[in-house]
């Protein structure tokens, strides 16, 4: 407000995006489908008896199909993050915004709430006459039936996504029984409202205020990005003109001026102005723009995909040092990552000793120290171990139980004492512990420790 008491800022204008069809709207709903039947179903499949994918944070596991990553896995999941950043560079500075207009999570829950509300109030100009009309029983009617299918979309969305950490068959029984718990109906509460603002009525101000990549995007970009631009040389200047008109007869440029563009643009913007940052590359401005040229009799490709040096009539560079940087750096990364997964240990364990007391002497005068051992089995499968003393020779080692088994990606704690003849040790001494398959002794891990023996009296 400035002094005379008068706003500083006009209100948001709502969007209301015309419905287009075209080559690119066809690719978005394919990955509309693609992506939401991903997320929504992953969690029902099942791999070996468990989740696919499952982020168990009480037990400290998180399985992906055949792999379990623990928190000592941590750098896996720092690789991911590391590989999704790397990704997201390479493709931006190759083609744009590719990831805003066809895969952004916004952009995907938009897509199917617009549908929802095309389907209850109708096409673009019924649903401004709709808003702009008084409250009648149309109306409530209509606004109510949205209303009714965000809600229910929304509470789904926020139910499948707290089912990737508790099991969703869990999950399902619990809330058909109305017995979740105070944790778990908080985050389907609240990632359910979370859509339902943010697809439902945010739309397009999150991509235009609170998405920090509409920010730093340019960085990224160069006169070689790929882009959505208007040939204003060939659309100058504009104006309106009858079907089958060419042009230079009456000295304009292709744009007949409709604003289809503008009506179709998510985020409200005229392609005709230029690059702007709240452009997410949908295309659908390109899709109705050609199909205006269809029907004007005019050549396709006023609106178009294209580059800065396309646009200036200069060669287009695919490779170039920045998408080879951002290359190399993705495959070095994803190659890494890939053989450290190949090499992975499927058995660790950890050996704690007892603290009560430093060793015994024992019957026939031998020295014992007691040990807790925790074995981690990594594979899918359950597997029985045996443990033996590798370093030095002649000592003893007994477990309980002597074989122990552990579940696919279980741990097990099991008691070990070991032994050695009196006066053959003194003091503390280093010992090397080896857990392995019984069935395959070559699988395998070992694991240094202390042995501890009274001193020698000199």
């Amino acid at each position: 407000m400035n002094a005379t008491g008068e706003s500083l800022y006009a209100a948001a204008r709502k969007i209301y995006p015309r419905e287009v069809d075209g080559r690119y709207q066809r690719l978005r709903n394919i990955a509309v489908v693609v992506l939401l039947g991903l997320y929504y179903l992953l969690p029902w499949i099942n791999w070996n008896g468990r989740q696919a994918v499952l982020f168990d944070l009480p037990a400290r596991k998180f399985h992906l199909f055949g792999l379990t990553l623990w928190p000592q896995d941590l750098y896996y999941l720092t690789a991911m993050l590391v590989l999704a950043a790397l990704a997201l560079f390479f493709f931006t500075a190759l083609a744009g915004r590719l990831w805003c207009g066809y895969a952004c999570p916004q952009t995907v829950w938009t897509e199917i709430f617009l549908w929802m509300e095309r389907l209850t109030e109708g096409k673009r100009h019924k649903r401004m006459k709709l808003d702009a009309g008084p409250w009648n029983t149309e109306k409530i009617w209509r606004k109510s039936a949205k209303q009714t299918l965000w809600i229910v979309f929304s509470l789904g969305t926020g139910f499948t996504f707290v089912g990737y950490f508790t099991p969703i068959t869990e999950l399902a029984t619990k809330t058909a029984t109305l017995s979740l718990g105070g944790w778990e109906t908080f985050w389907v509460l609240f990632y359910g409202f979370a859509t339902y603002g943010n697809a439902g009525f945010m739309r397009e101000q999150v991509c235009k205020y609170m998405c920090p990549y509409a920010r730093f995007q340019s960085a990224m970009f160069d006169n070689d990005t790929l882009i959505i631009a208007y040939d204003e040389s060939r659309g100058e200047p504009r104006g309106g003109r009858r079907r089958g008109v060419q042009p230079q007869a009456v000295g304009l440029g292709d744009c007949i001026d409709c604003t289809k563009c503008v009506q179709v643009c998510p985020t409200g913007i005229d392609i005709r102005e230029g690059l702007q940052y709240e452009c997410i590359a949908c295309a659908a401005c390109v899709d109705v723009c050609n199909e205006v040229m269809d029907r004007m009799g005019y050549e396709r490709g006023l609106v178009r995909y294209t580059t800065e040096n396309a646009a200036n009539d200069k060669p287009t560079r695919v490779l170039r040092p920045r998408t080879a940087i951002y290359a190399s750096l993705l495959t070095l990364v994803l190659l890494i990552t890939a053989v450290s997964l190949a090499y992975r240990p499927v058995l660790r364990f950890d050996v704690i000793r007892d603290r009560n007391s430093l060793y015994r002497i024992v019957s026939g005068g031998d020295i014992e120290n007691v040990y807790s051992l925790r074995i981690m089995n990594l594979d899918d499968e359950d597997h029985e171990f045996i443990v033996d003393v590798v370093e030095p020779a002649g000592m003893t080692i007994e477990t309980e139980p002597a074989r122990p088994v552990v579940g696919a990606g279980a741990i097990e704690a099991i008691a070990a004492r070991i032994r050695t003849q009196g006066g053959t040790m003194s003091g503390s001494q280093p010992i090397v512990l080896r857990v392995a398959h019984a069935t395959n002794p070559d699988k395998g891990a070992e694991e240094p420790a202390r042995f501890f023996a009274p001193a020698n009296k000199q």
